[in-house]
């Protein structure tokens, strides 16, 4: 998304929370489409529909797209990130001040998602590495998974007030 457009042309470099890890950045690319909150993105007959979803970089994007089966329409949900990295300063951030506000606003969104099929920028979101071989059953399909969607986003927000709560407070003992 146009939010982490410098992210990506600078490498890493521009990045409010890895910018000093030079572990975590790569050769810098030329950004060729520049998405914003609802835009679509078509392969095929598919469309993906982008929104943005903010907090865990200033770009974050979480994708949704329907598929047709057996007559039967499904709503996909692709998580970008709904969690601060450890470390990350989500109130005094002079990289990203609004950190905080943009979680919030990350979380409001993610609830208004119709969510079906729960899959994510990493796995570990949707239980990729346990319900994969349940693939190869019989059963229903493990990945469809609507309270899976509804319990990462409840957890994912409980961690982030857990934590703002604990940087607020020690924020105003200083």
């Amino acid at each position: 998304m146009d939010a982490d457009v410098s992210v990506i042309e600078s490498g890493g470099r521009d990045d409010f929370f890895y910018y000093n890890d030079p572990s975590a950045q790569f050769e810098p690319v030329k950004v060729d489409r520049i998405l914003h909150d609802g835009d679509h993105v078509e392969l095929g007959t598919t469309v993906l529909t982008a929104h943005l979803t903010a907090g865990h970089t200033k770009g974050c994007t979480t994708w949704t797209m329907q598929i047709t089966d057996s007559g039967r329409t499904y709503n996909i949900v692709i998580l970008g990130g709904a969690g601060a990295n450890t470390g990350n300063n989500l109130i005094n951030d002079p990289r990203y001040p609004n950190q905080a506000a943009d979680f919030v606003r990350t979380f409001r969104t993610l609830r208004t998602l119709k969510c079906d099929f729960f899959l994510g920028a990493h796995g570990s979101y949707f239980q990729l590495k346990q319900k994969y071989p349940r693939l190869q059953t019989n059963g229903l399909n493990p990945f469809l998974d609507p309270t899976g969607y509804e319990a990462y986003v409840n957890e994912r927000e409980q961690s982030f007030r857990t934590e703002l709560a604990r940087q607020t407070a020690a924020q105003e003992h200083k």
